[in-house]
C-alpha cells in the first residue's frame, strides 16, 4: 500500500482502538465500583463516556463497508456478487453475536435468565446493519453501471437517504407506532423493549442505531472521491467542519418551539439528537486523523492501533474479565483506585492479545508446518 493509504487506516485503526479504550473504562468502573465509589461525578463522567463506543463502532463499520465495497468494484466484481459477499458478512458477524450471547448465558449459570440468550446488544445491531448496508449498495448499482465515481455518488444518496429514514421514524417505533408483538425478542430489534414492554435505552436496536452505520457509509465513499484521496487533510478537515455544522443544526431544531412528535425524547429517539452524536463522531473522526498525521498516535507502535485491527476478539474477551465469572476484581466491591489499575491491567492485557492476534494472522500454513517439522524430529 502507499504511504497515503497507509495513514488513512492508520487512523481508523486508532480510532476503532480508542473506542475501545473508552468502552473499557466505562466497563471497568461500571462493573467493580461499589459503596461510595458509585455515587458522585467520577462515576457519571465515566458513564458519559461510554456513550461513545457504539456510535464509533458502528459509524466505523459504515467506512470499513465503504472501503471494502470501493475496493470490490474497482475490481470489476458484479453487483450481485458484492451484495453477496457482503450480506454473507453481515451474517457471519450476527451468527457471532448469537454464539457471544450463547457463551455469557453458559458462563453465567445458574444465575443467568434464559432470556439473556435474546438481548439485543453490539454486535447483533452491527451485523444486521452490514447485511442492510449490502442490500443499499446494490440497490445503489442497480443501473447496472461499472462507473466506480458514478456508484459512489449513488450510494452516498442511497446511505443518506437510509439514515435519515431510520433517524426519522425512530421516535414513532419507541411510541405510538410500537409494534406489541407477541416475539418481544423480534420486537426487541426494532426498539429494544426486551422482555420489559417498553423500550429500553441500553440495548441496541436496529432503531435509531443502524443509522449510524449508514452515516458512516455514506462518509466513507465522500473520503473515496479522486479529489479526496488527493487532498485528504483537507477532506477530513472538512468532515470535522461537517462535524460542527451537525451538532449546531441537532442543537438549534431542539430549540424550535414546534415538534413534529408526539413524544419527544431528546436523549434517546429524537432526530436532532441523533445529529448532534453523528457531529460529535465525525469531530472525533477528524481528531483521530490530526493524532496519527502529525501527533504521536502512530509513532512507533500504537497500542490503540493494535487493539483497533483486533476489536472483535478484545471486546469479546474482555467482557467476561470484567462482567463474567472471571472477573478480574469483586463485582461493584472496590473504590476508584483499585477499579483503575484493574482498567490498566485489562488495557494491558487486550494489548497482548491483539498484538499476537495480529502477529499470527495470516500464517496459519506456516505455523503448521513448523509443528510437523518438530513433530517429525
Amino acid at each position: 500500500m502507499t504511504e497515503k493509504t497507509t495513514k488513512r487506516l492508520a487512523y481508523i485503526d486508532w480510532l476503532r482502538g480508542f473506542a475501545c479504550l473508552v468502552m473499557f473504562q466505562t466497563h471497568c468502573y461500571d462493573s467493580w465500583l461499589g459503596g461510595a465509589s458509585r455515587e458522585g461525578h467520577f462515576i457519571k463522567w465515566s458513564q458519559l463516556g461510554g456513550t461513545l463506543p457504539a456510535p464509533l463502532f458502528l459509524f466505523l463499520a459504515g467506512i470499513s463497508f465503504a472501503m471494502m465495497t470501493d475496493k470490490l468494484r474497482q475490481k470489476g466484481i458484479a453487483a450481485n456478487e458484492i451484495a453477496r459477499m457482503t450480506i454473507k458478512r453481515g451474517g457471519e458477524i450476527f451468527l457471532l453475536a448469537l454464539l457471544f450471547r450463547l457463551q455469557e448465558f453458559l458462563l453465567g449459570l445458574p444465575r443467568a435468565p434464559w432470556t439473556d440468550l435474546l438481548r439485543v446488544d453490539i454486535l447483533n445491531v452491527i451485523g444486521l446493519s452490514l447485511m442492510m448496508m449490502g442490500l443499499a449498495c446494490r440497490i445503489a448499482a442497480a443501473g447496472g453501471t461499472r462507473d466506480v465515481q458514478h456508484l459512489r455518488r449513488t450510494s452516498i444518496v442511497t446511505a443518506v437517504a437510509a439514515c435519515a429514514a431510520i433517524a426519522a421514524v425512530t421516535p414513532q417505533l419507541w411510541t405510538t407506532w410500537a409494534p406489541h408483538w407477541r416475539a418481544w425478542w423480534l420486537e426487541s430489534y426494532i426498539n429494544g423493549v426486551h422482555i420489559f414492554g417498553k423500550p429500553q435505552p441500553w440495548l441496541f436496536p436496529m432503531f435509531p442505531w443502524s443509522a449510524f452505520a449508514f452515516a458512516g457509509l455514506a462518509v466513507g465513499f465522500l473520503l473515496l472521491f479522486g479529489w479526496a484521496r488527493r487532498n485528504e487533510a483537507a477532506a477530513v478537515s472538512l468532515a470535522g467542519a461537517g462535524g460542527v455544522a451537525l451538532v449546531a443544526l441537532g442543537i438549534w431544531l431542539n430549540a424550535r418551539p414546534v415538534q413534529l412528535y408526539a413524544v419527544y425524547d431528546f436523549w434517546h429517539t429524537s432526530p436532532n439528537f441523533f445529529l448532534v452524536r453523528v457531529g460529535i463522531v465525525m469531530l472525533i473522526l477528524f481528531a483521530s486523523y490530526l493524532w496519527c498525521r502529525w501527533g504521536a498516535g502512530d509513532w512507533g507502535f500504537s497500542p490503540l492501533i493494535e487493539m483497533g485491527k483486533s476489536s472483535l476478539l478484545v471486546y469479546w474477551v474482555h467482557i467476561e474479565f470484567v462482567y463474567g465469572g472471571l472477573s478480574i476484581l469483586p463485582k461493584r466491591g472496590v473504590g476508584i483506585a483499585t477499579a483503575t489499575l484493574g482498567l490498566l491491567t485489562i488495557f494491558t492485557a487486550m494489548t497482548l492479545l491483539a498484538v499476537v492476534r495480529n502477529r499470527l494472522q495470516g500464517r496459519g500454513p506456516q505455523i503448521l508446518a513448523f509443528f510437523r517439522r518438530t513433530a517429525r524430529n
